[in-house]
Formats: C-alpha cells, sequence, structure tokens
C-alpha cells in the first residue's frame, strides 16, 4: 500500500480541564494518561501503517524539543515540526500544513494530538473511506457515532450519501454544543454525530475553499511559510505574518460554510480525554468501580478517580468522587462538576499563580529543573542537564546564583574564565557575570542552584549565545 496519506498532528491546546496534571507549559498531549505512552505518542503510533506518509507536526516554541524528544522515544520520524510563533486555531494551522504538503493533490488527514481511539482497525477503514472522498474534491470530517447525550461536543446531522463512497454522507449541518435535553433529542432522532475535530481534504480543494472564504487568512499563511526559516529540525513560521491570520477554527472558517463537506460515521472507542471523568470512564476499575494510578490507599469507596502523582493519597468513604494530587496542588471534585475545573485554572490565571503554568520540574531542550525552595529573596532549584547539553550564555541583571555539584561533571563559563567542576564542589555567579553551564559527560549532571536576589524569575535571563535559537 503506497504512503500516499498525509498526516498532520496539531499540538497545541492547554487541556485545562486536566488541571492539576496537565498545565500550559506541559499539556495534556505529553502526559501519559491512560497507557504507559503519552497522549501524542499514542496519535502518532497508530499511523504505523503503509497507507500513511511520515507524520508531520505543528506545535508552538514552547513545546517544540519536548514534540522531538517525545517522537525520538516513540522510534518516530516526523516529516517536519513546524512553529507557530502563536496560537491562531486550526484553521490557519490547516493551511500551513497543506501549503507544505508534497502537492495540491496530497491527501492531508488534519489530527488532535489528544484523543484516544481504541479501535484501530475501525480507524483505518474510516480513513480509507474518507480518503476516497477527499480525492473526489470534498472536506472530510469524522463523525463518532454517540452513546450518550454529551453536551460537551458539537454534534453533525448527517444528509443524502455522498455519491457512490460507500460510508460517506453530505453534511446537512453542523450543530453547537446542545444542553442536556436538546442532546437526548438528537439521540432519539438519529441521525446525528459527534464532532471529532479530525479532518480530511487534499491541499487544493482546502485552499481553494479558504481563498473563497478568508483570503486574509491564507494570504497570511503563504506569507508566512515564504518567510518562514527553515532550521535542522524545525521550520519556524514568519511571526510578523502568521499573527496576521485571524483565529479562526477549521468548523467555523470552512467547514459551516462550504458546500464540499463530507461527514464519514465512525465507531472508534473514542475518547477527546476532556475531563477526568473520561479518563475515568477510559480506566480499569477496580472491584468497587474505581480507577486508581500511583500511590492510592482506597477505603468504603466507590466508582472514584484517583490518582497521585506524588504524596500519597487515602481517600475513605467517598463516592463519585475524582482526587488527583501533584507535587504542588490537589484537585478534589464530584465527578459530575468535571467540566468545572476550567473556573479553577481561569481563577489560578486571573492571580497570576504558578501553578496553572508548569509543574514544579520544568522541561527544557537540555535537561530540567525542579524548584525545591521558594522564598521573597531565594530560590533553590535542583538542574538536571543531559550529557553533552549546554545552557545558554547568559546574565542576569537582578539576582547571583551558587551552583553545587551533586552529580556528574559541570563546565563552567564565568566571565573570562572557563574551568571544571566535579562532585561536591561549587562556584558562585555574581549578579551581571556572564556564564554558561555544560555537561561535558557522557552522563546526567545534578546541579543545586541557590539564587538570591530581588527579581527571582525566569524573565531574568538575558541571552547571548544559545544553541537551541532561542535568542
Amino acid at each position: 500500500m503506497s504512503a500516499d496519506i498525509h498526516p498532520v498532528i496539531l499540538c497545541g491546546g492547554s487541556g485545562t480541564r486536566l488541571w492539576p496534571m496537565s498545565r500550559s507549559l506541559y499539556p495534556k498531549q505529553f502526559l501519559p494518561l491512560v497507557t504507559s505512552a503519552t497522549l501524542l505518542q499514542e496519535t502518532a503510533a497508530r499511523l504505523r501503517d503503509g497507507r500513511y506518509a511520515r507524520p508531520m507536526f505543528i506545535c508552538n516554541e514552547e513545546h517544540r524539543f519536548v514534540v522531538a524528544e517525545q517522537s525520538r522515544q516513540a522510534g518516530i520520524t516526523p516529516a517536519e515540526i513546524i512553529l507557530e510563533p502563536g496560537g491562531r486555531n486550526t484553521a490557519p494551522a490547516a493551511a500551513v500544513a497543506a501549503l507544505k504538503s508534497s502537492g495540491p493533490d496530497a491527501v492531508v488527514l488534519l489530527l488532535p494530538s489528544d484523543h484516544v481511539i481504541g479501535d484501530l482497525r475501525e480507524f483505518h477503514a474510516a480513513v480509507d473511506r474518507a480518503a476516497q472522498a477527499a480525492r473526489r474534491g470534498a472536506l472530510v470530517t469524522f463523525g463518532i457515532t454517540p452513546t450518550a447525550p454529551h453536551t460537551g461536543y458539537g454534534y453533525i446531522l448527517k444528509g443524502a450519501g455522498f455519491e457512490d463512497v460507500d460510508g460517506c454522507f453530505s453534511v446537512e449541518r453542523f450543530v453547537e454544543k446542545p444542553d442536556a435535553g436538546t442532546a437526548r433529542t438528537y439521540l432519539e432522532a438519529g441521525g446525528y454525530l459527534w464532532n471529532s475535530g479530525m479532518f480530511m481534504f487534499t491541499a487544493a480543494v482546502y485552499l481553494d475553499e479558504l481563498e473563497r472564504l478568508h483570503p486574509g487568512m491564507l494570504a497570511a499563511c503563504r506569507r508566512a511559510v515564504a518567510e518562514g526559516r527553515k532550521q535542522p529540525d524545525f521550520f519556524r513560521l514568519s511571526q510578523a505574518a502568521y499573527v496576521e491570520a485571524p483565529s479562526l477554527s477549521i468548523d467555523y472558517a470552512v467547514m459551516e460554510r462550504t458546500d464540499a463537506a463530507v461527514v464519514v460515521p465512525a465507531d472508534l472507542d473514542w475518547s477527546d480525554v476532556g475531563s477526568w471523568a473520561a479518563l475515568w470512564d477510559l480506566g480499569g476499575k477496580d472491584g468497587n468501580g474505581n480507577v486508581v494510578s500511583g500511590d492510592v490507599i482506597a477505603r468504603q469507596s466507590g466508582n472514584c478517580y484517583l490518582r497521585s502523582g506524588g504524596p500519597l493519597v487515602a481517600a475513605i468513604g467517598l463516592e463519585d468522587t475524582v482526587v488527583v494530587a501533584t507535587a504542588d496542588a490537589v484537585l478534589v471534585l464530584a465527578k459530575d462538576k468535571a467540566e468545572e475545573v476550567k473556573s479553577v485554572t481561569d481563577f489560578l490565571v486571573s492571580e497570576q499563580r504558578p501553578e496553572c503554568a508548569s509543574h514544579l520540574t520544568v522541561y527544557r531542550p537540555w535537561g530540567s529543573f525542579r524548584t525545591l525552595k521558594v522564598s521573597d529573596r531565594f530560590l533553590i532549584k535542583h538542574i538536571t542537564l543531559n550529557p553533552g547539553a549546554r545552557l545558554s550564555l547568559q546574565r542576569h541583571r537582578h539576582r547571583a546564583e551558587h551552583w553545587v555539584v551533586v552529580g556528574g561533571r559541570a563546565k563552567i563559563t564565568r566571565g573570562e574564565e572557563t574551568f571544571e567542576l566535579a562532585e561536591d564542589q561549587s562556584t558562585y555567579i555574581p549578579i551581571g557575570i556572564k556564564h554558561r553551564l555544560e555537561n561535558p559527560s557522557a552522563d546526567e549532571l545534578h546541579i543545586i542552584e541557590i539564587q538570591s536576589g530581588t527579581t527571582l524569575s525566569e524573565n531574568d535571563i538575558e541571552r547571548f549565545e544559545d544553541v537551541y535559537g532561542r535568542i
């Protein structure tokens, strides 16, 4: 089978309803929430088939090295990793994918990176049906056979059959997320499908429709690609051009306004993993209906989702409850209130609380750091550098740093000096001095960093050289 379907995996999204596990700097698609693989890796793995070309990934600047590393760990070689300088929703991302495809007749399969699909045989069969329709000029969406009157999804009403392609139908209409009563009438009436957010089209057909419906968006995307920069591992879209594209979903910008919309119904054992209740549905349950993950003790509790990513969680006498603990936050809520988690993340954003953006461990292209202690005048971190990695040459205007090597060997640049430190040795970096930390060895380097000063923020970094292109 020729690899003539070109998958594009969209890696944006913040997954706020899965807080405190999912955070803006490390959202749900990069987490192993259902299996030992991350949702991104699961998405890419289901494309290991002769019908698919190598996947293209579209992500933001902050996540580019996470996408590259998780692909490497899963043994996946991307066709390209495209960096968005700012989120503009799915319609511009789809335009970039079409412009960067192998040609006007390329069949593009647009996939979110955070879905779970249990029935891979049916998934591939649905893709084959959709590809037939796409090659005949259709813009195809995948509709999921509903199993409940869900109010968190948009709906699609299917119409008549599409030409002679079995299992493909014209779209009668798209429906916004309904209330519970309306959703029940949809299930009783039949013919309604959940809108999955997965699409297929040829590059030429999508670009032609976008030219007709949103010529300004397409022009901005064309400039963003033409003025973009190719780097060894990434393609960076032009920021000045891309931000001119309106931020619109492919549903609203194109699918709801085109006469070429076609839907392929599919029963995929599908979930968009949009809430903790959805993860309870997906999880393996004990004899009391509990889904348990991590260091958890459950007593006299039933139908609960109990997860710990750090401390021991002991649950007694709970019913239909979600408890999720991380190193720096604990969420407790009734399972039927799972959609309300976003109200908490909105509050955290308004209060500028760090728990919304990042975990105590923050991943960087060179390794990671974990905050151990924070006070008004000092901050303590555990820094881990991968073998051969190096931080940028940088300086701070508001803080000094003291580095202690607790494992491995470090190469230090401090002003005009360059020297190495072994375990149990240390050095001091005064305010305003250019410096760099490197790991010259084949083993991980572990540093305890003590910051002191008036501003203890990642914003107090002035970079002069950086192998990761962050200047």
